[in-house]
């Protein structure tokens, strides 16, 4: 099997992939339809309101998250994602009744898109940590990447899906088949074999088990680093569903099925990062770094682009360079991040990286609507260059980097940072005991 797709030999991992697929699937689907429905239904195609619906589905990840991921490293991992799947299913199918029912106010959208984030809040870092479970430790890189691919195939096929289905029979059935998608995940999560499952350890109740996360991430420089770029660019950059809305709808005058196609055509360049990601052993923060500064070009170049046919090329490498970093950082983390703390360190990452949705998404709709789509798009630009930069002249310093390239041996291009902790001994022992473990179980 192509190294790419090895974690898919581990039957576990094949439920969860192909579960995940299609429930992806179904919530691109209610994202584009969510928007659509308050941008041309329930408002003057306002962008401040499309911006607050999406700030109430995140701003639960905010106040949840550290609580959520103390939960990941308690409970029994496969029993509490069942619980998060049925929840959010129930939620999709009470939003597609009520918008079927004729009786859809904005009020309400914006409640169900709140409740349905509380759910995703507890959701995240328990769905981030359960991939450890279903393969050895040495595969865990190779499985976060195929995670990563499956959330864009799924970008890449539902959002083109949503918008012809609302064409044809509207924006509430399109809810009510992603309440239909959770049971396919359900379902994975009920076949699995438990005896191959890799079991975390789990932590039991005890007092500052919250600070004990916080500080955790505190000592470690790296994540610190990766959190910060991360935060700033999901903050200004990551406003997808947004900004291609309103640039579909206010610059290039597109209805719903080609706003539909923009999140399809992004999703080539993001499945793309995803597969190459799948491939990678070791992730490390100057990818992280890297693949923000490459952001930070390719939006401003989309921003400029002057037809609708130009834009939607230019999303391409836009998906391509913002799911590198994603997936970058996530494996990056889970991999030098210690078991008994990796949900709660999780819990934190997703705090920064989906909890800042809640804070940009209102600004970027209101720069949008004061200034025009494009600008929308070039504020996350600006901050992803600067962020960049800045992280990068940081670890210069602080980590003492040197950066060496040799004509004639591989690798071409070095980069040292002997001040940083070296997490790469532990990690590699790490993996040399579960691996050890694994073959013991076997035999």
């Amino acid at each position: 099997m192509s190294p790419t797709f090895s974690s898919l030999k581990f039957r576990n991992y094949r439920l969860w992939f192909a579960g995940a697929l299609v429930a992806n699937v179904g919530t691109w689907m209610q994202r584009v339809a969510q928007d659509w429905l308050v941008l041309t239904e329930l408002t003057d195609e306002s962008g401040v309101a499309v911006g607050i619906t999406t700030a109430l589905q995140f701003a639960p990840v905010l106040l949840l998250s550290p609580y959520a991921g103390l939960l990941a490293d308690r409970v029994d991992r496969r029993k509490l994602l069942m619980a998060t799947q049925v929840g959010q299913g129930v939620l999709a199918a009470g939003l597609g009744v009520l918008v079927l029912s004729g009786h859809a106010q904005l009020w309400q959208v914006y409640l169900f898109a709140l409740m349905l984030g509380c759910v995703t809040a507890i959701d995240g870092p328990v769905r981030q940590t359960f991939v450890a479970e279903l393969v050895p430790a040495s595969k865990l890189a190779n499985a976060v990447g195929l995670n990563s691919a499956s959330f864009n195939a799924a970008r890449l096929i539902g959002p083109g899906v949503a918008g012809l289905l609302i064409a044809a029979v509207g924006t509430g059935w399109v809810f009510l088949i992603n309440a239909v998608t959770f049971f396919a995940t359900i379902l994975a999560l009920t076949r699995m074999r438990t005896s191959e499952l890799s079991p975390m350890p789990t932590t039991a109740r005890a007092k500052g088990q919250l600070r004990e996360g916080i500080a955790y991430v505190r000592g470690r420089s790296d994540i610190m680093v990766i959190m910060v770029v991360v935060g700033v660019v999901s903050t200004f950059g990551l406003n997808f569903q947004l900004t291609s809305a309103m640039m579909a709808r206010s610059e290039f005058g597109k209805g719903a099925g080609e706003y539909g196609i923009l999140g399809s055509v992004l999703a080539i360049g993001s499945l793309t990062g995803a597969l190459l990601a799948a491939r990678r052993e070791r992730p490390r923060v100057r990818l992280v770094i890297g693949s923000a500064f490459a952001f930070g070009i390719t939006t401003g170049v989309m921003a400029l682009m002057p037809t609708y046919v130009a834009f939607a090329i230019a999303c391409i490498p836009v998906g391509l360079a913002s799911l590198t970093m994603m997936t970058a950082a996530n494996a990056t983390i889970q991999l030098s991040t210690d078991p008994a703390v990796r949900g709660r360190v999780m819990a934190l990452y997703m705090m920064v990286f989906l909890g800042a949705t809640p804070i940009g998404s209102p600004i970027v709709g209101w720069i949008g609507e004061t200034y025009g789509p494009r600008w929308a798009i070039g504020i996350g630009s600006i901050s992803a260059l600067l962020v960049a930069t800045g992280a990068a002249l940081w670890a210069w310093k602080k980590w003492d980097v040197t950066v060496r390239y040799h004509v004639r041996t591989r690798p071409h291009l070095e980069v040292l940072y002997p001040t940083l902790p070296d997490r790469r001994a532990e990690t590699a022992s790490r993996l040399a005991t579960q691996e050890a473990a694994d073959r013991q179980t076997a035999a």
